[in-house]
């Protein structure tokens, strides 16, 4: 039985905000928006561009306005034309979008981009070739590519199709084939200093848990929506209290935290995607801060003198880091094969405990 599509969720919007193709304004980006446009009008259009930063901090949003401007809008921002209500309603027939599709058979989004979904990027550019014209496809994420898809890619970029236009949207490019990167031309997208941060969340309505929102999304203002309208603030907190129980884990806050994983994700986000973000988040402070002190602002209630704690010196900070880089792995493999995303949950909390920075205990209460 196939889902309403009212019901499927658009794996590259973030929850709580709209669609990256419904917004008409790429914020804090004027460099990044200078240096595309004056390849473009210098003649030196390449045919694939990488934007990578941050989640959150516009890419997709950079992408898709640059597929208006190039699909004939006249203008950088506007939405308000035909061919914009066109690529909004994903009808233009000059564009097309690579992204995980819903699997109908196990009622959910697919963990990955496969091959068929590239295969169906080089069936758009065969058969569009026939009217001439620009052409333009966004791939959000590259990061979702399975091996199949992205050895498919490449080829594609190798030879690219004529008047071809490529925006390929990465989180972590180093994740990618050295052979895809080096095939594109990279846009670099830089995160939103805190100023700026308040300013567009203050505009967004967001005010009592800007500062803490600023801190946790990394200046990502597409993170701190998703954070705000998932509860965010609060699964952080809940990690910091059960990480102040270290070196004895606390056994029932820790089975808590980790069943607050599982759950399908939906229009509304993604219990697990969120649950390791915030966990990926509390790994990068707590590695910053064996390195720089603990991070300022706090996110959470009482989360400078723990870090303080788990992460004194340098030491401890690469340890942490590691983890960091070990855990994420872990969640990528977990999520393509489908584990229980409460038991992969407490197997990473466990392993957490067992640091050797984390078996530091707290200090004695006066």
């Amino acid at each position: 039985m196939k889902a309403d599509p009212d019901d499927i969720p658009e794996p590259d919007r973030v929850p709580g905000a709209p669609h990256p193709r419904h917004t008409d304004r790429v914020i804090g980006q004027d460099r990044a928006i200078a240096e595309f446009m004056d390849a473009a009008q210098g003649g030196r259009l390449h045919h694939a561009w990488l934007l990578t930063g941050p989640r959150g901090v516009g890419k997709a949003t950079l992408a898709w306005a640059i597929a208006r401007w190039m699909l004939g809008t006249g203008s950088f921002g506007t939405t308000d034309t035909p061919e914009a209500r066109r690529i909004a309603a994903l009808s233009e027939p000059r564009l097309h979008l690579v992204r995980r599709p819903w699997d109908d058979k196990a009622g959910r989004l697919s963990a990955q981009i496969t091959v068929d979904e590239i295969r169906r990027l080089l069936s758009f550019f065969h058969l569009s070739a026939a009217e001439g014209g620009r052409r333009v496809a966004i791939i959000d994420a590259a990061d979702d590519m399975n091996p199949n898809a992205a050895n498919a890619l490449l080829k594609i970029l190798e030879e690219p199709p004529a008047d071809a236009l490529i925006l390929i949207v990465a989180h972590q490019p180093a994740g990618l084939l050295p052979t895809i990167r080096s095939r594109c031309r990279t846009l670099r997208l830089l995160p939103l200093d805190p100023t700026r941060m308040g300013n567009v969340l203050a505009h967004l309505g967001i005010d009592d848990d800007a500062e803490a929102l600023a801190a946790l999304s990394d200046g990502s203002v597409g993170e701190a929506l998703r954070l705000a309208g998932q509860g965010g603030l609060d699964r952080y907190q809940q990690l910091t209290e059960l990480m102040s129980t270290l070196p004895r884990l606390d056994r029932p806050l820790a089975a808590a935290f980790a069943e607050g994983a599982a759950g399908r994700a939906g229009v509304d986000g993604d219990p697990f995607d969120l649950t390791m973000t915030v966990l990926d988040r509390f790994l990068a402070r707590t590695a910053r801060a064996g390195l720089m002190g603990a991070p300022l602002p706090q996110a959470a209630r009482g989360e400078g003198a723990l870090l303080a704690r788990l992460s004194p010196d340098d030491t401890a900070a690469r340890a942490w880091a590691d983890a960091q880089a070990r855990l994420s792995a872990r969640a990528r493999t977990g999520r393509a094969v489908n584990l229980d995303p409460a038991a992969l949950v407490m197997d990473m909390l466990i392993e957490l405990a067992h640091l050797p920075p984390a078996r530091s205990a707290p200090p004695a209460k006066g």
